[in-house]
């Protein structure tokens, strides 16, 4: 944890309060793995921390604002699949070498999160701004350099240069992270994790480039 870590009301915690804090944290994203959302409440949290509702209200306004400042902790992970991709190049071998590592970068990420990204892909379903800002801040950078990437290969007539460059990275970041979010649902219709992650790669890589990955 970096930086000063503020109380409810103002005052900068100390480091036992940033321990406590982290800890009420810690129990929340313990909890979300088991237990729907709406029914975890403040004092479950504490009394799972080993701390009072009381202690909680000091850091936290309610349950909401914690999983709040889970998803965005989570959103700055995020950021790591970016680097996967940004500035990479997508010819030959190496464009597959990108596209297996972004898939696999996605799977282990929602592998990672799913407790919080489920809380997260709830709330920007139902309107709320808080929660669609943070999934855009995960998936928009690397919407973005995967249109910079269709561009490329439009330049290079590869790819039909009617078809809109954004259009396409979008499309293939959500079928990513709809992928990426479902894989207990493939494995009970008898798809592993290693049959699941070459299928991708080979779908993303065409999208990207127009061809099938070079072996």
């Amino acid at each position: 944890m970096t930086g000063q870590v503020r109380t409810v009301d103002g005052r900068v915690a100390g480091r036992r309060g940033q321990a406590t804090r982290q800890k009420l944290l810690d129990c929340l994203g313990e909890m979300l793995s088991t237990s729907p959302y709406r029914d975890v409440k403040v004092i479950d949290v504490a009394r799972k921390a080993g701390t009072s509702p009381a202690t909680f209200y000091q850091y936290f306004p309610d349950v909401e604002g914690a999983v709040l400042e889970l998803a965005e902790e989570m959103a700055k992970d995020g950021a790591g699949l970016t680097d996967l991709v940004a500035g990479r190049s997508w010819a030959g071998k190496s464009g597959a070498a990108v596209a297996e590592e972004l898939v696999e970068g996605f799977l282990s990420f929602w592998r990672k999160h799913d407790a919080i990204l489920r809380v997260v892909d709830l709330g920007a379903a139902e309107g709320d701004k808080r929660f669609y800002k943070i999934r855009m801040k995960i998936l928009n950078s690397v919407t973005n350099s995967l249109t910079d990437a269709v561009r490329e290969q439009q330049a290079k007539g590869r790819i039909d240069e009617d078809l809109n460059p954004a259009g396409i990275a979008g499309s293939l970041v959500a079928m990513l992270a709809a992928v990426s979010s479902h894989q207990k649902g493939f494995q009970s219709w008898g798809v592993k994790h290693a049959d699941l992650k070459p299928s991708l790669t080979w779908l993303l890589h065409l999208g990207i480039t127009g061809r099938k990955p070079p072996k």
